[in-house]
């Protein structure tokens, strides 16, 4: 029941700009922390950027720090992620998630690929 569509993955080239989108539903939205993954090939699966349930607290990982921003609107069932100044380093599938005490769920994921 749960579903999670991430939408506005794409090609950029460096230093450019892209904004994701998770359209959620099948659970109360507002009462859950979302957050953002990414996953480049060969690579574990990384942590990104999390949002707590109002939007009042939001962290991210290190290496996207200050270029990230990552925001809800709990009225549209919706949590975005501006991405700018993009670094090749950043290409990667990109996935929504929310967590429970029962499962996990994850989104069908976005490719954005940064390159020349």
């Amino acid at each position: 029941q749960v579903q999670l569509v991430e939408s506005g993955g794409g090609f950029v080239q460096p230093g450019g700009s892209l904004r994701l989108s998770c359209t959620a539903s099948g659970f109360t939205f507002s009462r859950y922390r979302m957050n953002w993954y990414r996953q480049a090939p060969g690579k574990e699966r990384e942590l990104v950027a999390t949002i707590s349930s109002t939007g009042g607290s939001t962290n991210y990982a290190d290496s996207v720090k200050g270029r990230f921003t990552i925001s809800r609107d709990n009225a549209r069932n919706t949590v975005s992620m501006q991405m700018n100044d993009l670094k090749p380093e950043d290409t990667a599938v990109y996935y929504c998630n929310v967590q429970n005490s029962w499962n996990e769920y994850w989104g069908q994921g976005t490719q954005v690929t940064v390159s020349s």
